[in-house]
């Protein structure tokens, strides 16, 4: 039985690495039924925001990476991908599901990898659980050569108003419900839906991006700003 743990929005790092141990075996299926199928063009779309040649091998880190659900449609498109998380559960999980993707565990604000190891670097989902987040983006930033890119997919702020009212009152109200037919640890999912609430909107994101030194940096919203595509580029020597 899962474990009925939940995190909160200090977000301390052990409990929220144990939280998702406790939701491993169900969390994609969840968030599948929570995005309404929306999740299978999202990661669509965040492997376009790469800006990567498909098929050729370039080398993506995938921060936060959980299952590897993300990873897995990184590697499709013929490039290298190496998994990282700090949930030891994820990542076994992951490595059932994705055993031809390589997992690594890692601390998102301190990676363990040389400056300028990878082409680009991403994380999906996962950096509104991070507890240092700015300092995420920049560590992803350090490990990345110069000219790639580092993306970020991450729920967002509907640009509507009037959908936004109607989207916060599903994320507190129907989502934890929802997710405790599916999970037993429906608790958790009451701290993603805060989580979600408490982010920056688009242009508070694209502002860190901005303060770690990217350049170029965009945004583009998906499903009516639900979620949110950022990219940056790391700057030329």
């Amino acid at each position: 039985m899962e474990a009925m743990t939940r995190a909160d929005l200090t977000k301390k790092p052990a409990d929220v690495s144990t939280m998702f141990d406790g939701v491993a075996g169900r969390y994609d299926l969840l968030n599948t039924i929570l995005a309404f199928g929306q999740d299978r063009g999202w990661r669509t779309a965040m492997v376009e925001a790469l800006d990567l040649e498909k098929g050729s091998g370039a080398r993506v880190l995938d921060v936060a990476a959980g299952t590897g659900t993300s990873s897995a449609a990184i590697a499709n498109e013929g490039l290298q991908v190496l998994a990282s998380d700090f949930s030891a559960g994820m990542m076994a999980e992951g490595r059932k599901r994705q055993p031809h993707i390589p997992f690594v565990g890692a601390d998102a604000t301190n990676l363990p990898f040389k400056p300028d190891s990878f082409d680009a670097a991403v994380i999906s989902f996962g950096l509104r659980n991070v507890v240092e987040p700015k300092k995420a983006i920049a560590e992803m930033t350090r490990v990345v050569k110069p000219g790639g890119s580092v993306v970020v997919c991450e729920f967002s702020t509907p640009k509507s108003r009037a959908f936004r009212h109607v989207y916060s009152r599903y994320i507190m109200g129907m989502l934890p419900r929802v997710a405790s037919q599916v999970s037993a640890n429906g608790a958790a999912y009451s701290y993603l839906a805060e989580s979600i609430l408490a982010w920056p909107d688009q242009e508070g994101l694209r502002e860190w991006f901005l303060e770690v030194g990217l350049e170029r940096v965009q945004y583009r919203n998906l499903t009516g700003g639900i979620v949110a595509l950022h990219r940056g580029y790391v700057p030329d020597l």
